[in-house]
């Protein structure tokens, strides 16, 4: 019998009625990320989200079994792609944006504060002009901004503490929040990549927690528990408010970043966030070939605990 967290699973999140949207959560079990499609019922438009390109980080070779998932899925509902979406740069997994803006035509798009997120990046690789966020994202999307997916509404909400540019979207009842939160059996996400901070992370959670009650909330990443031997990325404001380990209400401020920072200092950096962010902050394209035809990336040593 397969483990269900090592195997690919779909589940289609249905719209519960006008403004809502259909969404379509697909799990990549080799990083435990979530990826979305967020469909207008009405118009079949839809925005991809955080999909994942495929990097195997013991041979350094790509492939694109997640992104071609997403996109037969997208033509097996009829829908039209007409944004490609991230939420911050990815330290575990490699951004598909100009994949799929290559492959779809649509707009690709991130937070508008990607590039201070790559100022800090860039230092540590030594890179200083290797990482331009207006040229290699078509978009970048402000605080409090809106745009629309079909018909929906969308909105921005500047959602801070794992990276310092990260966003969520909003649309109708459903919010895309990242690494923001776990599902409530697991908690919260960490804070401690430089550039992070456990006091924005908190503040972020409660502004996600004011939306109503009934929101359905996604979040990035799923591992299980030692009590959950299967992927979920889908609960609403109220179930967190209630259940959620780390930020249940009830829970001080304080409380949570003790027990977030005590948690980081035990977590070593994921095996793929020194290739992927060399890459994710040039929107998921690899550095310019070099003169033999290849591509190679830069890596610092020394640099981190």
């Amino acid at each position: 019998m397969s483990d269900p967290l090592n195997t690919p699973v779909v589940r289609h999140s249905p719209s519960t009625g006008a403004g809502s949207p259909d969404v379509w959560g697909i799990y990549e079990p080799d990083t435990g990320s979530i990826q979305y499609i967020c469909a207008d019922p009405a118009t079949k438009k839809a925005a991809l989200i955080d999909v994942v390109w495929n990097f195997d980080p013991k041979n350094y070779r790509f492939s694109t079994e997640a992104i071609d998932q997403v996109l037969d899925l997208v033509a097996e509902h009829g829908l039209e792609v007409e944004w490609v979406l991230d939420t911050h740069p990815h330290a575990d997994h490699v951004m598909a944006s100009a994949q799929l803006k290559e492959r779809t035509g649509a707009p690709n798009a991130i937070g508008a504060l990607v590039p201070q997120i790559a100022k800090i990046w860039a230092d540590l690789y030594n890179l200083p002009d290797a990482f331009d966020a207006e040229r290699d994202f078509d978009h970048l999307f402000e605080e409090g901004e809106t745009f629309k997916i079909g018909e929906l509404e969308a909105k921005v909400m500047l959602s801070p503490g794992h990276t310092l540019g990260s966003i969520s979207y909003v649309c109708g009842d459903a919010a895309f929040v990242h690494d923001t939160l776990m599902q409530p059996d697991a908690g919260t996400s960490r804070s401690d990549f430089p550039g992070g901070d456990t006091g924005e992370l908190w503040e972020s959670i409660q502004e996600i927690l004011a939306l109503p009650g009934d929101t359905r909330l996604y979040i990035g990443h799923d591992y299980g528990t030692k009590d959950r031997k299967e992927p979920r990325w889908e609960a609403t404001v109220d179930e967190h408010k209630a259940h959620n380990i780390h930020v249940k209400d009830g829970t001080e401020r304080e409380v949570y970043i003790e027990r977030r920072q005590t948690r980081d200092e035990t977590l070593s950096l994921p095996n793929r966030i020194l290739a992927a962010l060399q890459i994710n902050l040039r929107g998921g394209r690899l550095p310019p070939a070099e003169d033999d035809g290849h591509h190679y990336l830069k890596l610092p040593v020394n640099r981190f605990d």
